[in-house]
């Protein structure tokens, strides 16, 4: 498999997830120009994309959606509440579950923000797996056993706390933001990635920081302070970027 961030953050979302037998991103919250350039600089084809998987529908991760359909008809996989929430038709669609996409496993992990629905994913191929979870308030200690272990987790630290409080952000907006359909905290996503990190994990990309509550030395540090606190091996981290795509990862 292979795993490359396009851009996250509060103004846009995109990642690229491959197989040997497919090609797909995960949301599509940047331009559709942006996308298309970003693949091409990681030697993908634009025209090559088969599917979008959307984890929900704020603007932010669909806001090239549209246009990036019609340029290049990649088939959309999301809920029915999701496709209610969208405010444009979508031809080809498929209404995601547990489901194996020739050698692509795709399992859903319902996670909680203030939409209809939104959805985390992990994808798997040939003994690899990729998890994916961003904008959710908290994980549902269900999901916990199905999330252990695996190669690579792509997971939101969106703000630190303090720097939420202290920040100019009104209070209904820190309130909203800290509920459990908000976003992960840093201290919150690093004691979530402790609980789950285990020997098959090779990867680590913190994603979605806020660019006015956060600061990537500070997700970072409190992610290695927790591991280092639990004695949990560290794997290597790294930090996604808003207009800056992370390497192309091969597991």
């Amino acid at each position: 498999m292979k795993i490359c961030v396009l851009a996250s953050g509060s103004k846009g979302n995109c990642s690229y997830i491959e197989t040997n037998h497919t090609k797909s991103l995960v949301d599509l919250g940047m331009s559709a120009a942006y996308i298309s350039k970003s693949l091409k600089k990681i030697g993908v084809d634009p025209c090559s994309i088969q599917r979008v998987f959307i984890t929900h529908t704020h603007a932010d991760h669909i806001a090239g959606l549209k246009v990036f359909l019609k340029k290049y008809h990649p088939v959309v996989y999301l809920t029915k509440e999701m496709e209610e929430e969208i405010d444009f038709k979508i031809e080809d669609k498929v209404y995601v579950d547990d489901m194996t996409i020739e050698d692509l496993k795709v399992e859903v992990i319902k996670i909680s923000h203030d939409v209809a629905d939104s959805n985390g994913y992990i994808f798997s191929s040939l003994g690899k797996s990729v998890v994916y979870i961003t904008d959710t308030g908290y994980i549902h200690i269900k999901n916990f056993n199905k999330l252990k272990n695996k190669s690579v987790y792509v997971f939101e630290s969106n703000h630190d706390i303090r720097l939420l409080k202290e920040g100019k952000y009104p209070y209904y907006l820190q309130q909203r933001i800290l509920s459990d359909r908000g976003h992960l905290s840093n201290k919150d996503s690093a004691y979530y990635l402790s609980e789950f990190i285990g020997d098959n994990t090779e990867k680590i990309i913190l994603i979605h920081l806020s660019e006015e509550n956060n600061r990537p030395e500070v997700a970072l540090k409190t992610l290695l302070d927790t591991l280092e606190e639990k004695e949990v091996k560290v794997p290597d981290i790294s930090v996604a970027l808003q207009k800056e795509s992370t390497e192309l990862i091969e597991i």
